[in-house]
Parts: C-alpha cells; structure tokens; sequence
C-alpha cells in the first residue's frame, strides 16, 4: 500500500475551502453524485488523431512510483474539497492505462480506498488498449479491483488500424477482447466509424465482428480532426457527411438487434450496462480529476467550480508532490451553467428530469425557459412537467438543439 502523505502545505487549500463555502448567488440544494477520474498519460505510440493529454513513453521506463506518489498527494490536498461525500465511480483514463503494470494499479486503488469512502457498488474502469495485452493481464486488473474493462480497439480491419495509427493488429484486438469477456462481468469496446477509406460494407464487417464478441457496452465515435494533431497536418480524406450519417443509422440498426441501445450520442448499452461514470458527466454531476492535464467540477453550496491539473507529466508530478497540482481553478458563471448543464443532459437519449437542472445547477427552470420553448416550437424537444428529452429529431440535429442554449440566444 501507498503510505498516506501527512507533510503537505495546507494553507493555499485552507484557503480555497473558505473561499468556496462563502455565500454567494446560487442556492443549491445538495450535491450530486461524486466520481472520480485519474488520468494516466503515457502511451506506445501517439495516434495521429489523438488530441487527449497523451505522451509516447516505453512501458518499460514508465515512472510508476513516482507518479502514484504525485497522485496520492494530489488527492490528499483535494480531500478538503470533497470532505465526507462518498465516490460512486472511478475511471482510469489516458493514455494507456493498461501501460501501468497490474500491481502498480493495485497499489493505486488501494491508497484511493485508504482516503475516500467507495460506495458499496462503486464502478471502477480502467482503459486498455490490445497493443498492450498479455495474457492474464487483465485478470490481473479485475483482482486489482477493476469492475469494467474499456478496450480501445477502434477498429477490427487491419487497413484502418494501420491508417489509424494503432499499434495492434485484428487478431491481437480480436484476443484481447475474447480475454476481457472472460475477466470481467462488463467490458466496453471504443469503436470509431468515418474512417479514411471506410465503406458501408467494411463498416458492417467491423460491426458484426464487434458484435459477435458479445460487448456489454459499446461506445461508438466518429474520427473527427482535431487541431494540433498529425492529421490537422496532413488531413486524410473521409467520408462524406451523408455517408457518415448512413453508417451511423447501421451501427444503431446493428447493436439494436444486438440488444444494445442507444442511450447517449455515442453510447450503447445492454439492459443494467451503462456506464455509471459517463452518466454523471452527463447529468452534470460532480468530478474530482488527478493526474497530468485532468480537469475536476465540484459542486458546493452557493458555488460550481472548475479545475485543470498541470498539464505536463514531469510538472504535474513536481507540483503535486509539492503539494498543488492544481494549474487553474475557476468558478462557473451563471449564464455558463445553465449552458453546461444542457450541454450535457441533451446528450442523453431520455433527456433529464426538470427538477435535475435547478438541483445541479441552483438555477430556476426560468433561465433555459426561452430555449426549452424555442426548441419545442422547432420539433428538437418534447417535454412536460416532469421531463425534458430530444426528438428523434433533436438528437440527429444535436448541435443545432445545444446551440440554442447559449447564453446568447437562451
């Protein structure tokens, strides 16, 4: 086990706590759920897609100690912040995750769980990729205490994985998998469609080998080109929007008959499968982030702050076992959170119960009132007193429905 890191400077977190809790103009009524996510940020090979906080380090000179170190004092000088509330979540992200050998995350999970209370169900997933699978490894992840496993496969065909930039090939994604059925109760496979090259066909040859793999859970993303990543640089072509929408109405007809539905954009689940974690994103619940480059949302009474840890590995760890890893802090205006709040719950395929915006938010329902009718009155939503969820139509147009709640035009 980590041992607890009693020697911190404490002021500046005495500070922010008071700073936190004094009044102000929101009311909010209690918090809600609390996760928590640690990034882990090395990776084999940086993807030319990837835009995430991730840097190409050898698995062999991963400096595991140290930065379990910088995270468990990370932790302890947030623990003021989240006092007595109870993690319902934990997500292990990056990077790649399963980089990190399984008793380093052993030793990870077990000095979380010597400074948070865990509920009694807390979902505990970790991210790992094919190239990095040995057999048993990830039996040795779910002994560590993993409950979910999320494979980023990306992709089944050997000519979008190489385009793609992956460092495995089908059959290695193909064991890998066949391995985390047999470890873990759920597993999710990330799935990416608009690949360069990609037909409907070798769509629907991805999907079937997907499916036939039994997945709980599937998170589906289209390759979209971020800036400041090789293909910003060097674009390659994709498929035409219409011919991404087509493949999306496959992937939703195929996991259906699957008996996976769509619950959010980009998430389908089997009935008692989804992700806990996800959903409190999207139901604007609380956050703590630790780890190079993560970002935190705590709620408290009058008050919805933000946070962003320091970005650069070698920095974050300096900083954190310093005793502040913490990079930026910021509160969240008003006219921002009603934004962020619908932002998030549109996602959602069954949309958010309309006490959920003035309990998450402290704001009354009067402050989306000009959205909620406009986008009624466009056929993108359709509501009551109780519930608030986008059309069939909202969702496939969910930019356009988002868009009307900013805070210009809300």
């Amino acid at each position: 086990m980590i041992p607890i890191i009693t020697e911190l400077p404490e002021a500046s977190v005495v500070h922010d706590v008071q700073h936190y809790l004094r009044p102000g103009t929101l009311q909010l009524p209690a918090l809600p759920p609390l996760s928590l996510y640690i990034h882990l940020p090395w990776c084999l090979r940086k993807c030319p897609y990837c835009d995430f906080n991730s840097h190409e380090m050898r698995a062999a000179d991963l400096p595991e100690q140290r930065y379990l170190d910088a995270l468990m004092a990370d932790l302890e000088a947030a623990l003021p912040l989240i006092w007595g509330r109870s993690v319902h979540s934990i997500f292990i992200g990056g990077g790649t995750p399963s980089l990190f050998s399984p008793e380093a995350i052993d030793r990870l999970l077990g000095g979380v769980r010597a400074r948070l209370r865990l509920s009694a169900d807390c979902e505990i997933t970790l991210e790992a990729n094919p190239g990095t699978f040995e057999k048993d490894r990830f039996r040795a992840f779910r002994s560590a205490g993993v409950t979910r496993l999320s494979v980023g496969v990306q992709s089944f065909n050997d000519d979008y994985l190489k385009a793609l930039g992956r460092v495995h090939d089908r059959a290695q994604a193909i064991a890998a998998v066949e391995e985390a059925a047999q470890a873990f109760d759920t597993f999710n496979l990330d799935i990416m469609y608009a690949l360069p090259g990609q037909t409907l066909q070798t769509l629907r040859e991805d999907m079937a080998t997907a499916l036939a793999l039994a997945p709980q859970h599937i998170s589906i993303y289209h390759l979209t080109i971020e800036s400041n990543t090789y293909f910003a640089r060097h674009p390659p072509k994709l498929p035409d929007e219409d011919t991404a929408y087509d493949m999306l109405d496959l992937i939703t007809d195929m996991t259906g008959a699957a008996g996976l539905q769509r619950y959010e954009v980009s998430a389908y689940a089997a009935n008692g499968h989804r992700c806990f974690h996800n959903l409190n994103y999207w139901q604007f619940g609380d956050y703590l982030g630790l780890g190079a480059g993560a970002h935190s949302k705590l709620s408290f009474a009058h008050r919805v702050v933000r946070q962003v840890r320091f970005r650069e590995p070698q920095l974050y760890m300096d900083k954190a076992l310093g005793g502040n890893g913490v990079a930026q802090s910021s509160e969240v205006s008003r006219a921002d959170l009603a934004f962020e709040f619908m932002l998030n719950a549109l996602r959602l395929k069954d949309g958010f119960p309309v006490s959920h915006f003035s309990e998450r938010t402290g704001l009354p329902i009067t402050a989306i009132q000009k959205g909620l009718e406009l986008a009624e009155a466009k056929g993108l939503i359709e509501r009551d007193l109780d519930r608030v969820k986008p059309t069939v139509r909202g969702f496939d147009f969910l930019n356009d429905l988002q868009s009307l709640f900013l805070p210009s035009s809300a």
